[in-house]
């Protein structure tokens, strides 16, 4: 069964740290473009990074740019997204995503799999 599994989540003040994990069972993982959504409470949901699979180029959401680092391990079949310098407004349920294509994909519609999600909560 292709799955993805997500860990790391948690509670921390602001100005902490988390890194969240992702565990892929995923046929062909290492050619696959990887990303990570969050979604906040009444919010939609927003990529906030995004990992090629041929290149390893990485995108970022502005905001979080400079404190959220993505990569990969292809031979764990792991990606990873160290969070530093958390704030609250990155509380939200943080998910791992995996596209068909190797090139970044900016939209949630394009990722056809997901984990199930990890609670982020950063207080103030």
């Amino acid at each position: 069964q292709e799955q993805l599994v997500e860990s790391g989540g948690g509670l921390v003040q602001a100005g902490g740290s988390l890194r969240l994990s992702c565990a892929s069972s995923l046929r062909t993982f290492s050619t696959r473009a990887m990303a990570w959504f969050r979604q906040a409470p009444g919010k939609e949901r927003e990529m906030v990074a995004g990992i090629d699979g041929s290149d390893g180029s990485t995108y970022y959401k502005d905001s979080v740019k400079g404190r959220f680092t993505i990569s990969r391990d292809n031979a764990k079949n792991m990606v990873y997204l160290q969070m530093s310098s958390l704030k609250p407004e990155d509380t939200a349920v943080y998910y791992c995503a995996a596209t068909i294509w190797h090139y970044i994909m900016y939209a949630a519609g394009d990722y056809p799999f997901w984990g199930q999600g990890t609670q982020v909560t950063v207080s103030s």
